[in-house]
């Protein structure tokens, strides 16, 4: 199977798991999109040297993906392109900073090592909600959600069309791909002297195709923006869900519940 074939499955994967029916998935659109934005700010918002204060911040996510019946395990390997760049955000904080914070054993703990692992969690955890709030909210429920804050409708109709399709233009680049194969049997991928012309070509089709949907969709009485329909207002048991995340997420923001438990023992 070639990246790009694959690349396509991936996304047909994660529109696959947003038509479950858990919990989590039931809930309002935009009550999922609010508590992302606000676990993620939140997150983001732990001091560097606050290790101990955000490992507690793991159990929400763990409990959100409990309640949407989705495993850890597909989270991490829907994820394992990105996880590499978040694990090389600072990266150099151990080497650079070698002030000695504890001692366990022979090993010494640096504030390097604190700030590294503080800010590769804190990288962890926004990318697993951001996921579960896609895996359990198709595209046009998260824009229906975003223009009931006041995003400007070109911005949402924006972000509808591309991951809509974005798959045709996958799609395109496979037949080109394919097409180059036959055309250079044995070799391994695309020669870099074509790279240029391959590209440019991509994007010449791709106006084309563009310029060919938007006519069709200007002569099914397309304006400008997309009318959202069958979602209805958030209700009493989606507020309730947004109550009772948001207290747990101040409440472990407010209090270090690791320094707490380990006053108890």
């Amino acid at each position: 199977m070639d990246p790009l074939t694959g690349a396509m499955l991936e996304i047909a994967g994660i529109d696959e798991l947003s038509q479950k029916d858990s919990f989590l998935h039931n809930r309002h659109p935009l009550v999922k999109l609010l508590l992302t934005i606000c676990y993620i700010f939140v997150v983001v918002s732990f001091p560097i040297d606050s290790l101990s204060g955000i490992i507690p911040m793991i159990l929400i996510p763990v409990i959100w993906y409990q309640m949407a019946d989705i495993s850890l395990g597909t989270c991490f390997y829907k994820l394992r392109v990105v996880l590499p760049l978040v694990c090389a955000v600072g990266i150099w904080n151990p080497i650079l900073d070698r002030e000695p914070v504890l001692t366990i054993g022979m090993f010494t703990v640096t504030s390097g090592m604190i700030s590294f692992l503080t800010l590769l969690i804190k990288g962890v955890l926004s990318l697993m909600v951001s996921f579960l709030l896609i895996a359990t909210t198709n595209i046009e429920k998260i824009c229906y959600a975003l223009r009931m804050l006041h995003v400007p409708a070109i911005l949402v109709t924006q972000i509808l069309i591309t991951y809509r399709y974005i798959s045709l233009l996958l799609k395109e680049a496979g037949t080109m791909f394919r097409t180059y194969s036959l055309r250079a049997p044995g070799q391994k991928g695309i020669h870099f002297s074509a790279w240029g012309s391959f590209i440019g070509q991509l994007l010449l089709r791709s106006m084309d195709r563009a310029q060919a949907l938007f006519q069709s969709m200007q002569m099914r009485g397309f304006t400008g923006s997309f009318y959202y329909a069958g979602v209805e207002k958030p209700e009493g048991k989606d507020w309730i869900f947004a109550a009772v995340s948001i207290g747990a997420i101040i409440l472990f923001r407010m209090v270090n519940i690791s320094e707490w438990l380990g006053g108890l023992f």
